[in-house]
């Protein structure tokens, strides 16, 4: 890439737009993900508009330029690991919001944080459900890119359950509006829902139309420990079988432990398992549901069975559960793994992944939003043992193949990215991965939209 052809791309967007500085890209190589193999862009993009993106991306298709489009990097499955020679596209600037609370919708721009979104709708008296552990630092553009979930998706449901319309822009600088502030909505292919999840592949998103719900009522927080790993997620299975919990949560001992260490707050240090439910509904209903999963815990044999309503005493356990992931990195590297199985497989995936774990002499802790049956298995490895590093990635890979086996899959909310493509063919099948190879043809012809991410 020429100098020249560069500065046209600089010429086209506002001043600072476009970022050659050497420190500045070394931070823009890599997300959450860490991948060794990341590469260094040839400039990064701050673009504040529309058309600043719709100009990049006309510029990228004509110069032949790949654009690895970005959120905050909090992704973690490398979709947003950075190629050499190539425009890493940063959304971040982006940051526009207005909330319509007759409709219940807000129009956001991707660079805004979920927990701004949240914050921003609260104030009209609204509330936006998904809630990935990382809400405070990742986007909502980031979260419709892999149709993040969270906590409370077990009741309502991931991100693509809330997007009413998006602003694409395609490869070749198209901007295209697709649905809108609107609940029912079937005219036309559901191209909205093709964009969720695609990881960028497919366009840049760089507006939202988000639907909305009224306040989340005070939830009545149940929460058990036990010595058996298989007891505690066969609990699951009979809770969900009777009722939608807001929150159904599973951390094992390595992850109990990691979080004590940091938090102090008395967690039982000697427990295989704990699980942290909640149910927001209202009166005795509520009442019942909670005396019920209280129940349910003591019958599968629960060691300690702890409820309460206080909104805080609630709050501190939720906050444990979110700590997880940066409490067990803090035992070393993680591979992060994002599978999830059929709820009456829980149990066999939990003690497959620890029959995994002892063949390789490897820490893998596993935490899950276990009532939708997602579950992450963190390896934890040192990068510098080499041969530490080849147990790490081969019991990456069997864990996948343990999920798709027991009728699950490979990501249930973090995407394939790059880390996760070799075995994504392994999971929909050669059919099914010539239609999304298709799909991917037909509106990136050039290949340019994150190659080799998820295709």
């Amino acid at each position: 890439m020429s100098a020249d052809a560069l500065a046209g791309l600089i010429a086209e967007l506002p001043e600072g737009a476009v970022v050659t500085d050497p420190d500045i890209l070394a931070s823009y190589r890599q997300d959450r993900a860490f991948d060794p193999n990341a590469g260094t862009a040839l400039a990064v993009v701050r673009p504040r508009s529309t058309a600043d993106v719709q100009a990049t991306l006309r510029w990228a298709t004509a110069n032949r330029i790949a654009v690895v489009p970005r959120g905050m990097g909090t992704g973690l499955s490398g979709g947003a690991t950075a190629l050499d020679g190539a425009i890493v596209l940063t959304t971040e600037k982006m940051r526009g919001i207005t909330v319509d609370p007759v409709t219940r919708t807000a129009v956001a721009q991707p660079g805004l944080l979920n927990a701004e979104v949240k914050k921003a709708v609260a104030e009209h008296g609204l509330w936006y459900p998904p809630d990935p552990s990382s809400f405070e630092i990742c986007s909502i553009g980031g979260n419709i890119a892999t149709n993040a979930g969270g906590l409370c998706c077990v009741k309502y449901g991931v991100t693509t359950d809330y997007v009413l319309g998006l602003e694409v822009v395609l490869a070749d600088g198209t901007a295209v509006r697709l649905g809108g502030p609107r609940l029912k909505d079937v005219a036309g292919l559901s191209l909205t829902k093709l964009f969720v999840g695609s990881e960028g592949t497919l366009g840049v998103i760089t507006e939202v139309t988000l639907r909305l719900l009224p306040p989340q009522q005070v939830a009545s927080t149940v929460v058990a420990t036990f010595d058996s790993v298989e007891a505690a997620a066969q609990s699951v299975v009979t809770i969900t079988g009777r009722m939608r919990p807001s929150m159904l949560e599973f951390m094992d001992s390595a992850s109990i432990n990691a979080v004590e260490d940091k938090l102090k707050m008395g967690l039982d240090r000697d427990a295989a398992a704990m699980m942290v439910a909640a149910t927001d509904d209202r009166g005795a209903t509520g009442i019942q549901d909670a005396e019920f999963m209280a129940e349910v815990f003591t019958k599968h044999g629960a060691k300690e069975v702890f409820s309460t309503s206080d909104p805080d005493e609630g709050e501190a356990f939720v906050a444990a559960r979110r700590f997880c992931i940066p409490a067990v990195e803090l035992k070393g590297s993680l591979l992060l793994e994002d599978v999830g199985v059929p709820l009456p497989a829980l149990a066999e995936l939990v003690s497959g992944v620890a029959k995994i774990a002892a063949n390789h002499d490897l820490l893998i802790s596993v935490i899950a939003h276990a009532g939708d049956g997602n579950t992450h298995p963190l390896i934890v490895y040192d990068p510098a043992d080499a041969a530490m590093s080849e147990r790490a990635h081969q019991a990456f890979g069997e864990i996948m193949d343990l999920a798709v086996g027991l009728g699950g899959t490979i990501t249930g909310e973090h995407g394939v990215g790059r880390l996760k493509r070799p075995w994504l063919e392994g999971q929909i099948g050669p059919e099914a991965m010539e239609l999304n190879r298709r799909i991917k043809a037909a509106l990136d012809p050039g290949n340019i939209l994150n190659p080799g991410a998820a295709f």
